[in-house]
């Protein structure tokens, strides 16, 4: 095929353009490029998409964006229409619910018609006089992406140490603020992954630095206030490619922790706060497939462990005997159908945080006779958290609660009385929200190898389930990362005009347990594919949507999740919404100088193995892209993105500009000035979901 030069394709646009005609679609030259793994020959035709800094890239990326607008120029209304709807239910001038913590109340609020966040505290009293810790709206000021990382305050209240990020790369500086003088100190920390601990001196702030080309978190520095940071002391150097390393600190603030951890095991070392100046030690050295984490409590440290327990156990030891396994308690047991996440100590209370049938379970246990009791929910689908408590001696658990028709709810729970207070409940403005109006479902669908993927579903309680409601399927499966049901201003939009959503609760993730992971990862990975499709299936044989009624989502790990549906059973279909999508698998992780990749051999493969290369190659999107019929798709990146590049997504969507044989529409929308998690600020991320919503609406004729 003859190379045809972008600015050719370019001109030719903007002439259609300009007289009204239907867009052309923006075409990358090809430029074929020879990638040979094994023995085995892949021709890349958009390899050099990889060029970020390159004119020809940016003009082809501003040229997919101008496409994208004229091509929803139909929905240009609506979408504005739905950016001010979903808008118009946030409280502007809202604020958190304030947590005491050293004798101060801390609390973050928002102004009306400002994008970021006020972060404050007030002494001892809420009626105190309120200090502004930091306006992240004068942070902001004249930058297109801005980022607030870590805010951490000195154990003496008087030095806050604050991270920043203006580019969207996950890349932070550190600053310092004298809290009595309202004055930043000259000190500043460049290039640093905004991770970031204090000891106990008020003078030592140990950080963690990152690798700037694969931005694996490798080193731990120790930073002194009003000494040079360029001559700051290296404290640990995470040598496994396969790991990263960060800090973390005891809530009884007695140790410092430096955590190690790749996708199957971890390694803690510990160090007095009191001692900054000491050596950090190690509890327990890393083990293969084995994960752990610490707390401490008194005499003892509590360990959260999956040895020789795949769902995690809870165990004890004294301080002294840490890397003696044997010398370990057992204070919860393992459990084949409850997957333990984490726990919260208090003086006189454990509460554990346990996931059994897909739903999460807040424990509480007292330590003086081991009573328990589980708190009540009522819901078929819901999220339970527990949010920050950071005393000690309290008998009050402040947790959160969410459902599909639940706002965020924030709780003070006495766990002697056995007593809930409603502290704070998300607002929805505009006087149309009625809970009552949503019915939840929670279902099982068999997937083909018997499997039951639990399945949450919402919709409108005059919504029928005929087959004639558009519906929204959304998953992500990867990772371990379970995804539950919260309560959402913008899905409002989408109910509201008759549409049904599903959350599937694929294997991937954790949601079942430990075996729903290991049963989506590595050479199962296309279990998670097979689920979602099979979940599709039951969902259209079951009259809750049609095949031209029917969109699947997912983002990131479920951008893949949607190139690999959309090659495998596109005919499911009528539209696809792929964010952030990593999709070209094997080629990504070939090259170890991107990030994430090291660290995910144990997730995905390493497709320098061959048995990993045959089985990866046989489900990347970008690589099964293939002559057929694909369903309309939007594709999103950002420029800037440090999880998954924004030539994945770009590749994917000019390969298949060449090979799909409709006449759907297949848009990308490159977001410039940001990274992975899209525009910052709370009303620039509210246009990019109104932009997902109108690419639907526009396609099922939806105009109000």
């Amino acid at each position: 095929m003859k190379h045809i030069s972008l600015v050719f394709l370019l001109c030719i646009f903007m002439k259609a353009k300009s007289q009204n005609l239907q867009p052309i679609a923006p075409k990358a030259a090809i430029k074929p490029k020879e990638l040979i793994t094994h023995g085995h020959k892949r021709i890349d035709n958009y390899y050099w998409l990889n060029e970020r800094e390159n004119p020809e890239v940016i003009a082809y990326l501003k040229a997919e964006n101008e496409y994208l607008e004229q091509m929803l120029a139909p929905s240009k209304v609506l979408r504005e229409k739905l950016f001010e709807e979903i808008k118009g239910r946030i409280k502007e001038d809202d604020e958190s619910l304030p947590y005491k913590y050293k004798g101060y109340y801390y609390y973050t609020r928002f102004e009306k018609g400002k994008e970021y966040a006020i972060n404050c505290r007030k002494k001892g009293t809420l009626q105190a006089k309120e200090e502004i810790l930091i306006d992240q709206n004068e942070l902001a000021k004249g930058k297109k992406y801005f980022a607030l990382g870590a805010l951490s305050i000195s154990t003496n209240n008087q030095i806050m140490a604050y991270a920043t990020d203006t580019v969207g790369r996950r890349i932070y500086n550190i600053y310092f603020k004298d809290l009595s003088t309202g004055k930043n100190l000259p000190d500043v920390i460049q290039n640093v992954t905004g991770n970031i601990v204090w000891a106990n001196d008020n003078k030592t702030l140990f950080y963690s630095r990152q690798d700037l080309q694969t931005l694996r978190s490798f080193q731990i520095y120790k930073h002194t206030l009003g000494s040079d940071s360029s001559k700051d002391e290296l404290i640990y150097e995470e040598k496994d490619v396969q790991f990263s390393c960060y800090l973390g600190k005891s809530k009884s603030e007695k140790y410092l922790m430096i955590i190690s951890s790749s996708t199957l095991s971890s390694e803690t070392r510990y160090l007095d706060a009191d001692k900054p100046n000491g050596s950090f030690k190690v509890f327990l050295p890393r083990q293969k497939d084995h994960l752990y984490s610490v707390s401490h409590f008194e005499d003892k440290f509590y360990i959260v462990t999956n040895l020789n327990a795949p769902n995690f156990k809870l165990m004890e030891t004294a301080i002294k005997k840490t890397d003696d396994v044997s010398a370990w308690k057992e204070v919860i047991g393992h459990r084949k159908d409850v997957f333990l996440e984490d726990i919260e100590i208090f003086k006189d209370f454990l509460v554990v945080s346990e996931r059994k049938a897909g739903l999460l379970n807040l424990r509480v246990i007292r330590w003086k006779d081991k009573s328990e009791h589980y708190l009540d929910f009522g819901e078929p689908a819901y999220t339970a958290y527990v949010s920050v408590n950071p005393d000690f001696d309290s008998k009050i658990l402040r947790y959160g609660y969410t459902s599909f028709s639940t706002p965020n709810s924030i709780y003070d729970y006495d766990m002697e009385k056995r007593t809930k207070k409603l502290m704070k409940q998300q607002e929805v403005l505009g006087g149309k929200f009625d809970p009552k109006n949503y019915i939840t479902e929670r279902i099982y669908v068999e997937a083909r190898d018997g499997a039951k993927i639990p399945v949450s579903i919402v919709y409108h309680k005059n919504t029928k389930k005929d087959g004639s409601a558009p519906l929204l399927q959304y998953a992500y499966g990867s990772y371990g990362a379970s995804m539950d049901v919260y309560f959402s201003y913008s899905r409002l939009s989408l109910l509201d005009r008759g549409f049904i959503y599903a959350l599937c609760h694929i294997r991937g993730g954790q949601e079942m347990g430990r075996a729903w992971y290991d049963n989506g990862k590595m050479f199962k990975k296309k279990n998670t594919f097979y689920d979602f499709i099979d979940c599709s299936i039951y969902l259209l044989e079951n009259k809750y949507t049609s095949k031209d009624r029917l969109f699947a989502e997912g983002g990131s790990a479920g951008g893949l999740l949607m190139g690999a549906v959309a090659n495998m059973r596109p005919d499911l279909y009528k539209g696809i919404i792929a964010k952030v999508p990593f999709v070209d698998v094997v080629t990504t992780m070939l090259d170890e100088s991107i990030p994430l990749t090291t660290g995910e051999f144990d997730e995905w493969g390493n497709p320098k193995n061959i048995d990993s290369y045959i089985y990866m190659l046989s489900y990347s999107p970008y690589d099964q892209v293939e002559p057929q019929k694909y369903p309309h798709m939007l594709v999103t990146t950002g420029l800037h993105d440090s999880q998954v590049q924004y030539w994945e997504p770009a590749k994917w969507v000019a390969k298949l500009r060449t090979m799909k044989t409709d006449n759907n529409m297949l848009l990308l929308y490159t977001n410039m000035d940001a990274g992975h998690g899209g525009a910052s600020g709370r009303f620039q991320a509210i246009k990019e979901t109104a932009l997902n919503y109108a690419f639907m609406f526009q396609i099922l004729g939806i105009k109000e």
